[in-house]
Formats: structure tokens, sequence, C-alpha cells
């Protein structure tokens, strides 16, 4: 094939493609004739790529396609409506699918924590792990309030948001292998013990629950959603139920990724919460306050809005964008 003398006699018809595809509106004539030039530059692409595959020309009409395809099947744009419907369907409802799974992570760490904080107080040599009495009592004294006045408050917001929404995703993604969640788990469980001991050893454990308060309460409720989401999917690849494991496996991660835009909406207020108020001069029964009521509505989001959702139709798998085509089976 002679692609130049091939280019030349079709160029009329690739220009006039192009002018219909960058055209506001079209009558009905005009959308008819970019059906027939669409289908025919189709054919043009797969002659030039089984002929004569010339880059530059198979990476035009391949634009020149793309472009026109817009025109034929249309553009999806998320309206008011498709986020309004998100936040309250599909979202309560994929969190209210793997409510009890957060909630067993959740008592799950919190008792584990409590247990290794206590035997790190009450064992000196696990106390002598941390560090020496010197640098433990600079880390009760100074270190642990510090850390929430280092930075400026929107520097820091946007650092614990990033990194605590990143951990939560990498939860979820590699959730179903199992061993990220509890690997998660495990440091969260020795940094909140071995956090707590050192503070109740300096006699100031009321200021370790008034420093992880206000924040503590929404982000580590995200990040044990998280895990719990995770973890199931894990479980439904090894015990799908009655469902073929593909599509229980398809339905729990088209949850999961519902799950995971939620959650990272709720750890950017974390950040805020622990960016401003935290390290603020706001009295701390204001800052405690603030966090019971963020934490309060997490939960009651979950199980209010959920299942209301839920009772609704929405299993938070199969809403808007995340929708799949069911078919009537006889019997």
């Amino acid at each position: 094939m002679d692609i130049d003398s091939f280019g030349a006699v079709r160029e009329a018809r690739w220009a006039r493609l192009k002018q219909l595809s960058g055209a506001r509106r079209l009558t009905g004539a005009e959308a008819d004739e970019l059906t027939r030039l669409y289908q025919a530059t189709a054919g043009d692409l797969a002659a030039v790529r089984s002929a004569a595959p010339e880059p530059s020309v198979v990476s035009r009409l391949s634009v020149l396609l793309a472009s026109a395809r817009v025109w034929l099947t249309g553009a999806h744009t998320m309206s008011t409506g498709d986020a309004v419907r998100y936040l309250t369907v599909t979202l309560p409802a994929a969190l209210y699918r793997v409510r009890w799974w957060s909630v067993g992570v959740t008592l799950a760490v919190v008792g584990l924590a409590f247990l290794s904080g206590w035997w790190t107080l009450n064992h000196p040599e696990a106390l002598d792990l941390v560090g020496t009495p010197e640098a433990r009592a600079a880390l009760a004294e100074e270190q642990f309030a510090s850390y929430y006045t280092e930075y400026d408050s929107t520097s820091f917001s946007a650092l614990v948001w990033t990194n605590n929404a990143w951990l939560a995703a990498q939860c979820i993604a590699f959730g179903i292998t199992g061993v990220f969640p509890l690997y998660l788990l495990y440091n969260t469980v020795l940094q909140l013990g071995v956090a707590g001991a050192v503070m109740a050893e300096a006699g100031a454990l009321d200021v370790f629950f008034q420093l992880i308060a206000p924040h503590g309460l929404l982000e580590l409720s995200a990040v044990f959603v998280a895990a719990g989401t995770g973890l199931r999917l894990c479980w439904t690849m090894l015990v799908p139920g009655p469902r073929p494991r593909v599509r229980a496996l398809a339905e729990e991660g088209r949850a999961a990724i519902a799950v995971t835009l939620g959650l990272v909406t709720a750890l950017f207020a974390s950040g805020l919460i622990e960016g401003y108020v935290t390290g603020s001069a706001m009295p701390w029964w204001l800052k405690v306050t603030i966090g019971v009521i963020a934490f309060a509505a997490f939960w009651l989001y979950i199980f209010v809005a959920g299942r209301a959702a839920t009772l609704a139709g929405s299993r938070g798998d199969s809403d808007g964008d995340f929708a799949t085509d069911q078919i009537a089976l006889a019997g």
C-alpha cells in the first residue's frame, strides 16, 4: 500500500470527520454523516494497521476516532445528583456492608492496645526497650505534645491526611492478602500501647487522651474500617459462600472502592481536626467534644444512614458508576 496516495484520497473524509467531531451541535443529517464517516475511518485505520502500519497515520486516525466516539457514545460527567446519591445511598450502604468487620477490628485493637500498654507499664524490661528513663521522660513531657505544634496547621493537616489516606487505601487494596491489614493493626496496637505506657509512667495519661481524642477517635475509626474492609475481601476470597468466587470478589471489590473514597473524606476531616484543633489553644473540653462529635457522626452515618440505604435496596456495590447489568433468569 502506498500510504501517501491512500491518505491523499481520504484526506477530505478525515478532515470532514474532524470538523463534525469538533462542532458543538449537529443537525440530524450531520449526525448521520458523522456516523458514516466514523465507520469508514475505522475501516481506514484497520487497513493501515494491517497493510502499512505507519505510526503517524495510525496515531492521527486513532485520535480522530476517539474524538468522534465522544459524539456517538456520549461522555459521562459527574452531576450533582450523582454526588448526592453517592453520599446518601452508595457510600453509607457500602460502609454498612462492612460494619461488623469494622466493629470487630475496633474492639480487637482497643483491647489489645490496652493489654500492650498494661504489660509495658508493669514490666521494667519492656519499658527499657522503649528507651532510657531520661528518653522516656523527654518523650512524655515534651516530644509527644510538640509533635502537634511542630508544623503550621495547614501543612500538618495535609501531611497527616495524605499519610493516613494512603495507608487506608493500601489496607483495602492489599486486604485480599490478609497480611497488610494485620501488619498495620499490629503496629497500631504497639504504638498506642507503648505511647500510653510511657505517658502513664510520667503521670501524664490525661495528656495522652487529651491529645489523642480530638482527632484520633475519627482517624482510628477510619483506619479500622479500612482494615475491616480489607479483611472482608480476604475472607470472601477464602469463603465466598453461595456466590461464585469471582462474582463474590467483584461485588465486594466494588463496595470496597466506594468505602475507600468515603474514608479519604473522613480522614481529610480528621486531618483538619489534628492540624487546627489538637494543637490549638482551645480549652481541652472543647477539643475533646469536637472529637467525640466527629466520632459519633461517623458511626451514626454507618449504622443509621447505612441501614436506611440498605433497606431502600442499595448494596453499596451496584449504584451509579459501580452499576453492573442484571438480566432476569427464569425459575
